[in-house]
């Protein structure tokens, strides 16, 4: 992926996110993320059945990377079984971190493979996922 082509797709994700709104529905689970260093603060409303990812919605306010992060994160999410979401949390983690990972798997995220080059950042990209393998890793349990 070409750094143009990197930079469309977080500008996509960060001016128009997909499954941005809040949810009022006591089916879904909520979980807030924040990231003390910035403007970070963020809530994810995750619905799971049959241990499948039926839906994941979030709100809130962010910077460019996590909004785009966030949309990104959410889109190749839902529909996924529990383990394989956690893979692709895996995946996105060690991407981020310059360890080997699944390209093919993270579509899309790859836009943030360069994030390590700005350590500060890093957190920024992964408030999605922090929180969401957190309580999938508890809900497999």
């Amino acid at each position: 992926m070409n750094d143009e082509l990197k930079k469309e797709i977080i500008l996509e994700h960060y001016s128009h996110p997909s499954n941005f709104e809040k949810v009022d529905d006591n089916s879904y689970v909520k979980i807030h993320e924040n990231n003390g260093s910035c403007i970070d603060n963020l809530n994810f409303y995750i619905k799971i059945e049959d241990d499948i990812i039926k839906d994941i919605k979030f709100n809130g306010e962010a910077c460019a990377i996590s909004m785009a992060s966030s949309s990104i994160a959410t889109e190749n999410l839902i529909g996924k079984s529990v383990l394989d979401a956690i893979k692709y949390i895996d995946d996105f983690e060690n991407m981020i971190n310059q360890k080997p990972y699944d390209e093919e798997n993270l579509n899309e995220a790859c836009a943030f493979c360069d994030i390590y080059k700005q350590n500060n950042r890093k957190n920024c990209a992964f408030l999605p996922y922090k929180g969401l393998k957190k309580y999938l890793e508890n809900y497999h349990k």
